[in-house]
C-alpha cells in the first residue's frame, strides 16, 4: 500500500515527524496514547480518577511530542485562570515589598500568575473597585496585604465572592489570615535590654492605626509591666528615617535615656544618627534596638540588633492558604501566626554605670 505523501497525515493520524515545525496540539496526545482529550485533560489538572498506567501513557505521550500544554488550555478545562491577585496599600516599603515579592515566588512555583494591584487609598470604594478589576482579569483568588485597621474595614465592608487571605490583619468573618507576632518581638526586644540592666525602655511607635505598630506598643507596654519597670509615653513616628531622626534628638537630650526601641529598623537608623550628633554613644551610652532586620542593619555603625521579620516567610504562607481555599480544603478563619526572632549585634550593651 503506497505511504501517505511526505509531510501530509496518514489515515491512523499524524506521524512522529509530521510535527516538524509544527506544534502539537491536545488532540495529538490523546491519538498517540490511545485515550479520549478528556482524559488527557484530567491529567493535566492531576484529576485522581485517571488510573495510574493511563496517566503514564499520557505523560509518555507528552514527552514524546514534546507537548507543552498553554495557560488558556489549563483555564479551559480547570474552569480557573492560575492567576492570583494581590492588593496592597504600600508597596514601596521594605515589609510589603518584601511579601510581594515572596508572593510571587510561590505563586509561580505553584504554576500561577500574580495581578497586583497597588492601592494609594485604602477606603470601602477604593476597594471594591480593585476587587472588581481582579475579578473581571479573571483572578481565582486574592491575598490583600492589610496592615491599616481601616483597610481591615474597607475589606469587611467589600466582602468579595472570590476567595481571599488577608496578611498583617485582624480581619473576622472566617477569612484566613497571615500575620507575624509583632506582641512577641517587641517583648524579647525589651527583655534583651532589661536583661542588660538598663532601667526602662523608650520607645518610638509606628503610626496611629497600623496593627503592627499597636502590637508592638502592647509587648513593649506589658515586657516593662511585668518587670515592674517604669512606662514612659511612646513617642509616636511614621516609619520614615527622618521621623525616627527628630524623635531620636528629643531622647538624645535626656540624660537618663539610655535604652530605646524603635518599631522599625528606617527610625532606628535616624535615632543613630541623632545619638552621634549628640555626642552620645552607641552602645556606651545608649542601647538601641530595630524591628524588620532589614539587608543593611549588619552594615549600620554599630551594626544593628533587631528584630527578624520573616516577610518571605509571610508570602508564603498566603499563597498556600489561598491555594488551599482554591482546591477545596482550606480552614475557615484559620489564623497563621509567622514567629520572629531576636538579632543581636553591636547596638546593645550594658547600662552605663552612675
Amino acid at each position: 500500500m503506497p505511504s501517505a505523501a511526505p509531510g501530509r497525515p496518514s489515515p491512523a493520524g499524524r506521524s512522529r515527524r509530521s510535527f516538524a515545525g509544527t506544534k502539537p496540539v491536545m488532540d495529538d496526545v490523546a491519538r498517540l496514547a490511545g485515550v479520549s482529550k478528556q482524559t488527557v485533560s484530567r491529567v493535566l489538572n492531576e484529576n485522581p480518577s485517571v488510573r495510574p498506567d493511563t496517566r503514564t501513557r499520557v505523560l509518555a505521550a507528552m514527552n514524546e511530542l514534546g507537548y507543552r500544554p498553554s495557560s488558556s488550555a489549563r483555564s479551559l478545562a480547570s474552569g480557573r485562570t492560575r492567576i492570583l491577585g494581590v492588593i496592597s496599600f504600600d508597596a514601596a516599603r521594605h515589609g510589603p515589598a518584601s511579601i510581594l515579592t515572596a508572593i510571587n515566588l510561590a505563586a509561580r512555583e505553584a504554576g500561577y500568575l500574580i495581578s497586583s494591584i497597588a492601592l494609594p487609598l485604602s477606603d470601602a470604594h477604593t476597594v471594591m473597585q480593585a476587587v472588581e478589576r481582579l475579578a473581571a482579569e479573571g483572578a481565582d483568588g486574592v491575598i490583600a496585604i492589610a496592615p491599616q485597621e481601616h483597610t481591615d474595614k474597607a475589606l469587611a465592608d467589600v466582602a468579595p465572592a472570590l476567595p481571599l487571605v488577608t496578611l498583617e490583619s485582624h480581619l473576622g468573618s472566617g477569612t484566613p489570615v497571615v500575620t507575624s507576632d509583632s506582641a512577641a518581638g517587641a517583648r524579647l526586644a525589651v527583655e534583651h535590654l532589661l536583661s542588660l540592666g538598663h532601667s526602662t525602655v523608650r520607645h518610638i511607635a509606628g503610626p496611629s492605626g497600623w496593627l503592627a505598630a499597636e502590637q508592638r506598643v502592647l509587648g513593649w507596654r506589658r515586657a516593662l509591666e511585668a518587670a515592674g519597670a517604669p512606662v514612659p509615653a511612646p513617642l509616636i513616628g511614621d516609619w520614615s528615617a527622618s521621623s525616627g531622626y527628630a524623635l531620636g534628638r528629643q531622647l538624645a537630650s535626656q540624660p537618663d535615656v539610655t535604652a530605646v526601641f524603635a518599631s522599625n529598623d528606617h527610625m532606628a537608623l535616624g535615632v543613630l544618627r541623632a545619638l552621634h550628633e549628640a555626642g552620645r554613644h552607641v552602645p556606651d551610652d545608649v542601647s538601641v534596638i530595630g524591628y524588620d532586620d532589614i539587608p543593611e542593619a549588619p552594615y549600620l555603625l554599630p551594626p544593628l540588633t533587631t528584630v527578624h521579620n520573616d516577610f518571605a516567610e509571610s508570602g508564603r504562607r498566603a499563597v498556600h492558604l489561598l491555594l488551599q481555599q482554591l482546591q477545596g480544603n482550606g480552614e475557615s478563619g484559620v489564623s497563621s501566626i509567622v514567629p520572629v526572632e531576636l538579632i543581636v549585634r553591636a547596638s546593645t550593651g550594658p547600662a552605663p554605670r552612675g
